[in-house]
């Protein structure tokens, strides 16, 4: 998880089968990508710009440590959705009232990553407004992107993707010779792997040519050419191939010329299909990803029966028209290319019957999400490692969930969208797509038709579940209220979750009282309807306002209780209460029975990728480990829990975290280090409204005064403030932050600076100016803005200084400062 969380690895699939031929295109390809920010591989479909941008990335991997991250963007129609399909990739998390951009543009500020937006051209405004800031604030990322126009953005180069390179004519070449040109290499590589034995010969050579040459280079044309040699000759595939072309020519003539050409092989390959083969093809057209499961349900019926399916996708598969796009949970994954959906998705509305498949799409993906709530939500049986198999499947249809979900606004289906909306929550929340919950609630709670009371109920306290998430406790509390003044009887649907969302925004606002008198009701209420899911949530609350109010003894009881009801059923719900034993038991100062419920809960939260709460629960390890004296699991826990809470941009979490560094560094002997980190904690505080911790950290600070002196304390509180979060967590996870040595001690301890007169040499001029604005107080940022140079090239002169005088400080080159002005030590 560290790794990820660092985003070292990047996500790049794996390439389907051999890459053919382009070794000019990547060379230059490379080269260009060294020299420019963002790279536009643009041109027609089926040119191969997917598939030379991921050959690219992979052969460049390496000059990227933070990664090469591919973001698929072909399912994405709605344009605001462009930034949450980037940030789910980079597991970076929407923050509260600040635009998703720049979000991402922070975080990824520190960070040297190649980012791959694939499929840009339907949503290329939204791409382009993406990429410029990203460009402009994070140095260290470069972008390629493919799309069939270019992004228009600064510093943006546009590379044309060539045909694949052809021999002009076949005559005078041998064989082998002909294999050297990239199309006929291709068709020769794809034709074997579907006839074995297959190889370019005198008799056949002419022949690929041809049809080669006829298809213009085209990768994905000259693929699906050759994917019929099983049942064809290559003489007959090319004669049949050139009539096709000759009764398209008189076509859309404003359509460029290789658009026709794709659209003629496509066509062409089309007809050569069997009619069930063809009319399984068309009907693919409205899923978005799938299994063998969906494809059965959504396109089978007396034309296709079920127990044919699967014979006939695998014939598509042979003949290139489907893709095999992995596994999931042991379960194989299909997929259509984007030209192929698109030309499907034509065949199917000429057909007249795409009303009736995109409706039985729909009810697939509703029952699918449904069903997996019902399972997910009850107790007993099956047990938790099914519920999260469950859980990654319905994660896996998001793109089939937005479909049926715009198909039931499209259709005036509010019944169905709100159902599904409410199918959805939870992965919403989990996966970091609240904003996008929201959206979609909205607009069937705006709509018209007739919802049964039930459903609307249970939207309107979802709703308010996802207002509290998005910290918009006003908004929360009005919808949970929204759904007690409307008539939902005492213990009916709706009624005990609305009254347990009341209470935590009780909770919130520090209204104990009014929050456990919610609470009680929502338990009674979830009693009443027999609700174990809600009757454990309420009475995980109804612990934590107690443990707020110090009733720790009858906090535990209440936590006991609540496990009691949830352990059967809800993972989630027993992570919580696992993370609020652990709570409990650390303010009673039982370390090792913290410790142990801290990794329980962890443990549950990792098996879901719950990032937030997996950057909590390793911030109460690395709290335990401190008080234990435990500094090396101390520093490694906090590190992870800094690194997932920047990450995900979770400022508050942040601060708490840096706090605790700040502990951690008062533990390894170096106050001034805590110090820094006191002043990044408070500056994220304030930037998200939160009022300063106190009790041991102000006595931190006093204690620094007393060790530091008051002046050199107030100077690193400014210098820590100054920092940005990014600085902040890379200081407190670099070297230095507390890890024993070999002996025993921490590195602070084993490596303490050295004496003045160590360094590496005299200061320069510009360097003694610079020490001397040190002295004042200034942060790196201010130096810059006083001597109008950058940042960068201040803190360069910053860490010369430090080398130099063999100085770990700022406070120490202040002081040295003071006393070269005094007549001291005159370096």
């Amino acid at each position: 998880m560290a790794d990820q969380s660092a985003m070292s690895d990047g996500n790049l699939p794996a390439e389907p089968n051999s890459f053919v031929g382009r070794e000019r295109d990547l060379a230059e390809l490379a080269r260009l990508l060294g020299d420019v920010r963002a790279l536009t591989l643009c041109g027609p479909g089926g040119i191969g710009k997917t598939r030379l941008a991921l050959r690219l990335a992979h052969q460049t991997s390496s000059s990227f440590p933070d990664g090469a991250w591919l973001v698929e963007l072909a399912d994405t129609r709605d344009p605001s959705l462009v930034p949450r399909r980037v940030a789910a990739a980079l597991g970076i998390r929407e923050e509260p009232d600040r635009p998703l951009v720049e979000t991402l543009t922070v975080a990824l500020r520190p960070r040297r990553l190649l980012l791959v937006l694939d499929t840009c051209e339907h949503v290329v405004d939204a791409c382009a407004a993406l990429v410029q800031p990203l460009l402009a604030g994070s140095p260290g990322v470069r972008v390629i992107a493919t799309s069939r126009e270019p992004l228009r953005v600064r510093g943006e180069t546009v590379w044309r993707v060539p045909p694949l390179e052809l021999p002009a004519a076949a005559d005078g070449l041998t064989p082998g010779e002909l294999a050297g040109h990239e199309a006929i290499r291709l068709f020769a590589d794809r034709a074997a792997a579907v006839r074995p034995g297959f190889a370019l010969d005198a008799a056949n050579s002419a022949a690929v040519v041809r049809l080669c040459r006829t298809l213009d280079g085209m990768p994905l044309a000259i693929e699906l050419a050759a994917a019929r040699v099983g049942a064809l000759s290559v003489e007959q595939i090319a004669a049949r191939l050139g009539d096709r072309f000759g009764l398209l020519a008189s076509g859309d003539r404003t359509a460029p010329l290789r658009q026709q050409t794709l659209r003629a092989a496509v066509d062409w390959s089309y007809e050569l299909l069997t009619g069930p083969e063809q009319l399984l093809l068309r009907r693919l057209a409205v899923l978005h990803g799938w299994n063998l499961d969906m494809a059965e349900q959504v396109c089978a019926d007396e034309a296709i029966p079920a127990d044919q399916v699967l014979d006939l996708l695998a014939a598509l598969i042979d003949k290139s028209l489907v893709t095999l796009d992995g596994e999931l949970e042991g379960d194989a994954r299909y997929r259509l290319l984007d030209t192929i959906r698109e030309y499907a998705a034509a065949r199917l509305t000429a057909s007249g019957e795409g009303p009736e498949i995109q409706r039985r799409h729909r009810g697939y993906v509703l029952r699918l999400a449904e069903g997996i709530t019902d399972v997910a939500f009850v107790r007993g049986d099956p047990p938790w490692p099914v519920r999260v198999s469950l859980y990654r499947r319905i994660l896996a249809e998001r793109a089939n969930s937005a479909a049926a979900l715009a198909a039931s606004l499209a259709d005036g289906d509010t019944e169905a969208g709100l159902r599904l909306c409410c199918a959805l929550r939870s992965p919403w929340v989990a996966n970091g797509d609240v904003t996008e919950g929201i959206g979609w609630f909205d607009r069937f709670l705006g709509a018209d038709g007739d919802v049964p009371p039930a459903v609307r109920a249970r939207a309107l306290v979802l709703r308010a579940e996802l207002a509290f998430e998005h910290q918009d406790y006003a908004v929360a509390g009005e919808y949970a209220q929204a759904v007690l003044d409307s008539g939902d009887p005492p213990g009916g649907p709706g009624t005990a979750a609305a009254l347990r969302v009341l209470a935590l925004v009780g909770l919130q606002a520090g209204r104990l009282d009014d929050a456990l008198a919610d609470v009680d009701d929502a338990v009674k209420a979830a009693r009443a309807d027999g609700n174990d899911w809600e009757e454990g949530l309420a009475l995980a609350v109804r612990a934590a306002i107690i443990a707020r109010q110090g009733r720790l003894d009858e906090a535990q009881r209440a936590y006991t209780e609540a496990l009691d009801v949830l352990r059967d059923n809800n993972g989630w719900g027993v992570a919580q209460t696992r993370y609020g034993f652990g709570g409990l038991a650390r303010a009673r100062g039982d370390h090792a029975a913290a410790l142990g419920h801290f990794r329980a809960a962890l443990a549950l939260y990792r098996e879901i990728d719950a990032r937030p709460e997996i950057a909590r629960c390793l911030a109460g390890i690395g709290s335990v480990a401190l008080s234990q004296g435990d500094l090396a699991l101390a520093a490694s826990s906090l590190a992870e829990s800094l690194q997932l809470s920047l990450a995900t941009g979770q400022r508050l979490v942040l601060a708490r975290g840096l706090e605790a560094s700040a502990m951690l560094a008062v533990a390894s002997g170096d106050p001034a280090r805590a110090v820094r980190f006191l002043g990044a904690a408070l500056a994220l505080r304030h930037a998200v409204g939160q009022a300063p911790a106190g009790g041991r950290l102000d006595g931190l600070l006093a204690a620094a005064r007393g060790q530091l002196g008051a002046s050199a304390t107030d100077t690193l509180l400014a210098e820590g403030t100054a920092m940005s979060a990014h600085e902040a967590v890379r200081l407190a996870t670099g070297p230095g932050r507390g890890e024993p040595a070999g002996d025993g001690r921490s590195v602070a301890e084993a490596q303490p600076p050295a004496p003045p007169g160590s360094g590496a040499g005299p200061l320069t001029a510009r360097e003694l100016q610079i020490a001397g604005l040190i002295a004042r107080g200034l942060s790196n940022r201010a130096i810059a803005e006083e001597l109008v140079i950058s940042p960068a090239t201040a803190a360069r002169h910053v860490a010369n200084i430090f080398t130099k005088l063999g100085f770990s400080s700022r406070a120490q080159v202040a002081a040295w400062a003071a006393q070269r002005r005094s007549g001291g030590d005159g370096r």
